[in-house]
């Protein structure tokens, strides 16, 4: 098995030691920044985010947010226990990428012709853990 198919198969063995590379392999594909973005925007159940617009499918849903909860960038608290219920939100560690999904929605603003204007979230504390 190579390094990169051992990093994105949940394996511990990086790729390399470039950081840019091991933040890709954790969400550098094409759903992990839009499921941080729904958090931000205040989605917190499966079925909001199976709601976006991108139509995300459940089994690749299900593994990004599994995941995003094993790198700690998400938790899962329980909200109802019959039958058992969970909800979604970002960590300390998941809200540090608000300035990388800052920066990515500014460029493609600037760069990308036809693109929404709208911001990626109405406040940096969304997805925030609550009390």
């Amino acid at each position: 098995m190579t390094r990169g198919v051992a990093a994105r198969s949940g394996s511990s063995t990086p790729r390399s030691d470039c950081p840019i590379a091991c933040t890709l392999d954790l969400i550098g594909d094409r759903w992990t920044l839009l499921i941080v973005r729904d958090l931000l925007m205040g989605k917190r159940r499966f079925s909001e985010f199976l709601a976006s617009d991108e139509n995300i499918k459940t089994n690749v849903l299900a593994e990004r947010l599994k995941r995003l909860e094993r790198a700690g960038v998400v938790e899962r608290p329980r909200y109802w226990e019959h039958p058992p219920r969970y909800e979604y939100l970002l960590t300390d560690k998941g809200r540090d990428l608000i300035p990388v999904l800052e920066a990515m929605f500014a460029w493609g603003r600037a760069h990308l012709p036809g693109v929404a204007s709208r911001s990626p979230g109405p406040s940096k504390r969304r997805g925030a853990k609550r009390p």
